[in-house]
């Protein structure tokens, strides 16, 4: 065998191996919450941060008005310095409904960002009856059992902290190419069933737009006091609740909860840009990171065509294969969180590369000191 041939090999064997792991998370670890679990005997309390949704915010609120077989639930709304009339928004769809308390969010101290503080803020006005609590972000639709299915999962895996991952809605071509990369990159890089039974905080992961927390196990961890300062607070705030002595777990929330993360490309462009130097921490890191996927998932079609051109049957027969296996794991990761496929995980290259992309320049733009979101500074 020549070294081309060799290499390709090599290349293939890694690619079937994380396809396999991919598959193996799907069928065999990843947690599916009950559709219809029952009633909920605990008192919860659902929290809310807002700011600048009044556009969004009421789908979201009246899904959580629609919650069942949760007879102690109690919702709070805290509107973080809106400006665009959210809190007249919510006040419109609550009408007064006695479960629903709207509170008025103040400015983030120094050394706080200010998602983990209005997160901080809700937890500490919760009901202290309430002994689980349910983080939800306003571009969340749950449906009518959800916190229920949420709940009832936390309970039955014996964890503190359980993301049960919503199915993300895609519009436009950015949506498509890159929101998929979400559910993808932890269902074939994460050992789900290492990530539950082991305590490293290292091995976690979490979604903060539909998070369910154990209350006791929550402030044993230090809450999101113990996360103020981190701009991926919700995988942070997984890892405390290690530090604690606690469990997580993630779960297939597609069932159970819908999510429009962006709603256009630029919001999604600064989005992933003001948090993706955070994923990977050192820039070393990062660049090891992304070559590995280029090798792994940008090289096999790039060689495919150029052993055409140049009369490599071989070669080109392999890296179709392996082309054709990073295709497949991101059917299997698409097919299993209830998003599009077809013909989108034909494009999975292209979305590597535009995640390699995004990163180079939330690196940049932090270096620069040129982070911001939502008019507040980041990074």
């Amino acid at each position: 065998m020549t070294v081309p041939v060799v290499a390709v090999l090599v290349l293939l064997a890694g690619l079937a191996a994380l396809t396999g792991h991919t598959l193996v998370n799907v069928t065999r670890w990843l947690r599916r919450p009950a559709d219809r679990p029952g009633r909920v005997g605990e008192p919860v309390a659902v929290l809310l941060p807002v700011r600048d949704e009044a556009a969004r915010v009421t789908p979201c609120l009246r899904a959580l008005l629609a919650q069942r077989d949760v007879p102690e639930l109690r919702i709070v709304v805290l509107d973080d310095g809106s400006t665009d009339g959210t809190a007249e928004v919510v006040r419109a769809v609550v009408d007064g409904d006695p479960r629903v308390t709207l509170l008025t969010g103040v400015t983030p101290p120094p050394g706080w960002l200010g998602k983990p503080h209005a997160c901080h803020q809700l937890a500490q006005r919760a009901d202290p009856a309430a002994t689980a609590l349910v983080f939800v972000d306003a571009d969340v639709v749950l449906a009518p059992g959800a916190v229920a299915a949420a709940v009832a999962e936390l309970r039955a895996a014996r964890v503190t902290l359980l993301s049960p991952y919503p199915r993300i809605l895609v519009a436009t071509v950015g949506d498509r190419l890159v929101q998929p990369l979400l559910q993808w990159l932890w269902l074939t890089f994460l050992p789900l069933r290492a990530m539950e039974r082991s305590a490293r905080p290292s091995l976690a992961a979490a979604g903060g737009q539909f998070l369910v927390v154990d209350r006791a196990g929550y402030t044993a961890a230090g809450g999101h006091a113990a996360v103020r300062d981190r701009v991926l607070e919700d995988i942070e705030l997984a890892r405390a609740v290690k530090r604690a002595g606690g469990r997580i777990a993630l779960a297939d929330g597609s069932r159970l909860a819908d999510c429009r993360m962006y709603d256009t490309w630029p919001q999604l462009r600064d989005g992933y840009t003001k948090s993706l130097w955070a994923s990977f921490g050192h820039p070393g890191a990062a660049a090891a990171v992304l070559a590995l996927l280029g090798l792994l998932y940008v090289a096999p079609p790039l060689l495919l065509v150029a052993a055409l051109l140049a009369g490599a049957p071989t070669v080109a027969a392999l890296a179709g294969a392996g082309y054709l296996l990073g295709v497949t794991g991101r059917v299997v990761s698409a097919r299993a969180t209830g998003g599009r496929w077809w013909p989108d995980a034909l494009a999975h290259p292209v979305s590597v590369v535009v995640l390699g992309w995004l990163t180079v320049r939330s690196y940049h733009l932090r270096k620069r000191r040129r982070l911001s979101w939502r008019g507040r500074p980041v990074g």
